[in-house]
């Protein structure tokens, strides 16, 4: 809720934040379409990859474990997954009011969405949802200029994508140069 509140009392002027892990690629230019699309809402808008009807892990020994004391539903409500979320900046002081009603747990994504819960708004898949990856799977070229955040196996594929990303295009040569 840290975070939160500061993007409420810091930063009113802001239309769209994003919360996203730092072992995540993110496509700054994807996200941009997105967020600059004129059928982006601007207010109770939040987006990425959705998770519904996901239970409560009750396993002691799981890093997720939430105890029935902390948290007594069964299942989460509606929430994004915390590898990367875009929400319009409206949000962060309605969650941060919201919050005050709910008792605190584990498990920040779920967190924030039993708060969206008591404010009535839903989180939207993306236009695309294939935008929001946990995964690519195999890495190609093509399929990474599609996304906007995805997951990387390591440090050292981040940079070589990277490395590869940054590389001019075919489109993009300057025959004058050659």
């Amino acid at each position: 809720m840290v975070i939160m509140d500061w993007l409420a009392t810091r930063c009113p002027q802001v239309t769209f934040s994003m919360k996203v892990d730092s072992d995540m690629n993110l496509n700054l230019e994807n996200l941009m379409n997105l967020l600059l699309a004129p059928d982006t809402p601007r207010q109770n808008y939040i987006t990425g990859v959705v998770m519904r009807n996901r239970s409560v892990i009750r396993n002691k020994n799981s890093k997720w474990y939430v105890s029935e004391e902390l948290y007594p539903e069964p299942n989460y409500p509606t929430y994004l997954q915390g590898m990367g979320y875009v929400f319009s900046n409206d949000l962060p002081e309605k969650i941060v009011e919201a919050s005050k009603d709910i008792k605190a747990f584990n498990i920040e994504d779920a967190y924030v969405g039993a708060c969206l819960k008591q404010l009535g708004v839903a989180p939207s898949s993306p236009p695309n949802p294939s935008q929001f990856r946990a995964y690519l799977g195999q890495y190609t070229r093509e399929d990474f200029f599609k996304v906007i955040t995805t997951i990387l196996g390591s440090p050292q594929q981040l940079i070589d994508i990277w490395k590869d990303v940054r590389r001019p295009t075919y489109k993009s040569i300057d025959r004058n140069a050659i």
